[in-house]
């Protein structure tokens, strides 16, 4: 404990502050979590936490919470699931909002859910490390501020609630460097009345591959989609409720194959095959699918309709790009205006985090497959990389909360009397 004695003895008047004698960067003894990360994820373990007793921080590199949601989404978008699937523990949705609340009603929900559980984060702190001292037992969270101002938290936990879609994934396309126009990734993208009248040619037939096709006919523009891959797309609702709430009921009662049998059998009869229209599907069907690599299927909004009356053109992977022209891996080659990248996002924890045990360096996400990968050594702990939305950081935030907890009480208090006395004994 020479280490930390040394460290807390630098402490003035003000324990909760550490000045540095360089005063090159200031030091915060945290008596609870540091929660990196003010998205839904955060917010809901901060929440879950401060409900138990549990003292928090949350670090948030924008000047917002959810900044995802607040500045890299289309405006159209809205909830691709019901709320009473993704709304974060504690605290159900408002009723008057609809099924599918729009961007801006589930950012006011999220705000509204900071205010009720006092949650302030601390605001354009970017970080830059995160590793487990030793010699201490203790996290040490190195961040910068807003004007080079740097930070060190430190820890007996730390909660990674950065989430899958930190960074926006931009794929290596042969010549696209050369492309005379217009070239952005939807997390640039706000609405299709920026391109009416143009040829846009979007990159991705994920769920935001296909809303941006649809919200840019929809403006009068001529968008063409690239399907790279097969993908399944299924109806939003089935025999009038949810698709995803029936199949979780389903799942109740009947094996997962089963249940994606009769998903199958309903949007065959709803759309007809896919694959007529450049939409094949995987051979696994869609739940099997998602719990075996996440991937999610395409719950369709109004797309497949405008596929069928060639509103929507389809095309094949892209073999390269030139100046004005896109040239397809079935040796087609068409003019565009410019090219939509609804090629997704990814996680930023090998970025920043120095522990390769319970992260992988290659894609940022837990090693061990859900529901086990919450929780690391060393007071480490994960929320919202289940690959399963919103849902599935409620889930991760209950868990975490209810782990510390159980340490809470012994350990963190036995921690801060051991510190509080090193003021009084010092070498």
């Amino acid at each position: 404990m020479s280490c930390l004695r040394e460290l807390e003895g630098k402490m003035a008047h003000d324990h909760h502050f550490i000045n540095q004698g360089l005063g090159l960067r200031r030091h915060v003894w945290v008596p609870g979590p540091v929660i990196v990360g003010a998205g839904p994820s955060g917010l809901a373990a901060a929440a879950c936490l401060k409900d138990k007793g549990v003292p928090s921080i949350v670090l948030e590199r924008s000047n917002c919470i959810a900044s995802l949601w607040q500045f890299r989404t289309y405006d159209r978008l809205r909830l691709h699931l019901p709320k009473k699937f993704c709304e974060l523990p504690l605290m159900p949705f408002p009723e008057d909002f609809p099924m599918y609340p729009s961007k801006q009603q589930f950012v006011e929900y999220l705000e509204a859910y900071a205010k009720r559980f006092g949650i302030k984060p601390v605001f354009e702190q970017e970080v830059e490390s995160a590793g487990y001292d030793e010699s201490v037992g203790l996290w040490r969270v190195k961040s910068v501020g807003l004007k080079g101002e740097e930070m060190e938290y430190v820890c007996r936990w730390l909660v990674v609630a950065t989430g899958e879609n930190a960074e926006a994934v931009v794929p290596d396309i042969k010549g696209i460097e050369n492309f005379r126009g217009e070239v952005r990734h939807t997390a640039e993208y706000r609405s299709g009345s920026d391109f009416r009248g143009k040829k846009v040619l979007v990159v991705g037939c994920g769920n935001s591959g296909m809303e941006v096709s649809l919200d840019l006919c929809n403006h009068d523009a001529h968008p063409s989609l690239v399907v790279r891959n097969a993908v399944h797309v299924l109806p939003r609702e089935m025999l009038g409720r949810s698709t995803f709430g029936l199949s979780m009921w389903l799942l109740k009662w009947l094996p997962i194959r089963l249940v994606d049998r009769f998903l199958l059998i309903m949007s065959w009869m709803i759309f007809g095959s896919t694959g007529s229209f450049g939409l094949d599907r995987p051979q696994v069907g869609p739940l099997e699918l998602k719990s075996k690599t996440g991937k999610t299927p395409v719950l369709d909004v109004g797309t497949l309709a405008k596929i069928k009356s060639g509103h929507i053109k389809v095309h094949p992977s892209i073999q390269s790009v030139r100046h004005h022209s896109v040239q397809f891996v079935n040796g087609r080659i068409e003019n565009f205006d410019a090219i939509i990248l609804a090629t997704g996002y990814k996680s930023n924890t090998p970025s920043w985090l120095k522990e390769k045990d319970m992260f992988s360096e290659k894609d940022g996400m837990p090693r061990k497959p859900f529901p086990h990968g919450w929780k690391g050594e060393c007071g480490l702990y994960a929320v919202g990389f289940t690959r399963r939305g919103l849902f599935g950081s409620s889930a991760d935030a209950k868990r975490v909360s209810e782990d510390i907890e159980n340490f809470w009480k012994a350990e963190a208090k036995h921690l801060a009397m051991t510190i509080r006395r090193s003021f009084t004994f010092q070498p």
